[in-house]
């Protein structure tokens, strides 16, 4: 891979063929795995969505073409790191722009070979012959399974002549989910530099807000931030004022911010394919009240109890069980729930105010891969894990079992914390998180009117 070329992924050609080698060791020499590119998504008749690899795909190859099919064929005498990819064609880069083709996936991509993509329904059954295990992601493209199927029927049908068809079939991910969940020093560099911008975006969010504007106004501020510094929106941006703030998903981003109102902002940056993921609950008017503090700061606080689990050697779930318990006594305290605090956590109540999880693993995909249980435990943390921790209180605007100054109130607070030998390290430290802190810095760097 020229400097060009790794520039562009900011991982070297010699990191992704350490992890090919890596996996094909796991997967043994009797095995063949197969890996298509993420297809290409209609939007519109003849325009397309943006383009996005599919992650497997980029974190084995960095290779971001669609109508391409990876292939690692173990032990190969000819080469095991195989690229199915487009050929050149100036005339169709004179409207899509640049290929690699065949010669640039072996030159720039750091492939043992490379073939026409025109050329997989020849060359792939062949390669499958002798092999006994296929790894694969079955039920992820319906098309390719078809397709791969009708490559392990003709290679079924020359048994009489001597073939030997594969006699396992495995998922991939039981393989690469593992590899992906912990994150190599190249991964942090680039996970950093996507909680940075997002952070700055965050800021920029909090700069600007004020009574009367748009919500689709701060989402249009965070992802010009996103831009301004060569990145992108990781998910879809959620800018929720007032009530909407209670929508978990709120996508609407077109409401007016009210006077008094709280603003949730989740949005996080996508960096050379990997992910931040940051959310902040921020006063429309630069002041919280005093029911948006008590209930922030509770928030606040069940965070600081779910970091203080982030460590090695913790069960991951850990994290999780700290923070229900600070926010049902919170609750509690403030009235919004009644009884004793062991009976509310046993029998579920606190879920009417708080109904996810505390965080998920995050790398190139924002809830990334990686089992979070294993033989039926919680797993234990370990280095090189990274993941977002995120509690939040959710106060439904028509809950009329409570006083009215409490509906509409909803809150998240959530940063991207990577577990190391001796604790944690939070990637999106740096952006005002409690209340006086969030008060102090909109009061300096507020944008006037």
């Amino acid at each position: 891979m020229t400097r060009a070329a790794a520039n562009a992924t900011g991982i070297s050609a010699a990191a992704y063929a350490k992890r090919r080698r890596q996996l094909m060791r796991m997967a043994g020499d009797e095995a063949i795995l197969i890996l298509p590119a993420a297809p290409e998504r209609i939007r519109s008749r003849d325009t397309h969505h943006p383009y996005r690899q599919d992650s497997d795909l980029w974190y084995l190859a960095g290779f971001d073409e669609p109508d391409a099919v990876l292939v690692l064929v173990p032990g190969r005498a000819h080469g095991e790191s195989l690229l199915f990819c487009r050929e050149r064609d100036a005339e169709r880069e004179g409207w899509d722009g640049p290929r690699a083709g065949p010669e640039g996936a072996v030159d720039r991509h750091g492939m043992d070979d490379a073939y026409p993509i025109d050329d997989l329904d020849e060359i792939l059954p062949g390669l499958i012959e002798g092999r006994r295990r296929v790894y694969y992601h079955f039920g992820r493209d319906s098309d390719f399974d078809l397709k791969l199927i009708g490559w392990l029927n003709r290679v079924r049908a020359q048994m009489r002549m001597g073939a030997q068809p594969p006699h396992e079939f495995l998922e991939l991910g039981h393989l690469l989910d593992e590899m992906r969940l912990f994150k190599s020093g190249d991964e942090l560099r680039l996970m950093q530099r996507a909680a940075d911008i997002s952070r700055l975006a965050h800021e920029a969010a909090m700069s600007l807000v004020r009574p009367g504007m748009r919500e689709y106004t701060l989402q249009a501020e965070v992802e010009a931030t996103f831009r301004r510094h060569d990145a992108e929106p990781a998910y879809g941006s959620i800018v929720g004022a007032g009530a909407h703030a209670c929508v978990l998903h709120y996508r609407g981003n077109r409401s007016q911010v009210r006077d008094g109102e709280l603003v949730l902002l989740d949005a996080g940056a996508e960096y050379r394919g990997y992910a931040a993921d940051i959310t902040r609950t921020f006063p429309a008017n630069g002041r919280y009240s005093r029911e948006q503090r008590a209930l922030h700061e509770l928030v606040a606080d069940a965070q600081d109890a779910a970091l203080a689990q982030a460590r090695p050697g913790v069960a991951y779930e850990a994290g999780h069980l700290v923070a229900i318990e600070v926010l049902t006594e919170g609750l509690l305290s403030l009235g919004l729930l009644r009884g004793k605090l062991r009976q509310r956590i046993d029998d579920g109540s606190y879920r009417r105010y708080y109904r996810h999880k505390t965080g998920h693993w995050l790398g190139l995909d924002v809830h990334d891969v990686g089992e979070y249980r294993l033989e039926g435990e919680s797993r234990l943390l370990e280095p090189g894990m990274v993941f977002t921790i995120e509690p939040g209180l959710y106060v439904s605007a028509d809950d009329a079992s409570v006083a009215a100054h409490w509906r509409g109130i909803g809150v998240r607070i959530e940063d991207d914390v990577l577990v190391t030998r001796d604790g944690h390290r939070v990637l999106t430290a740096g952006l005002a998180r409690r209340a006086d802190e969030v008060e102090s810095f909109m009061a300096e760097r507020r944008v006037a009117p």
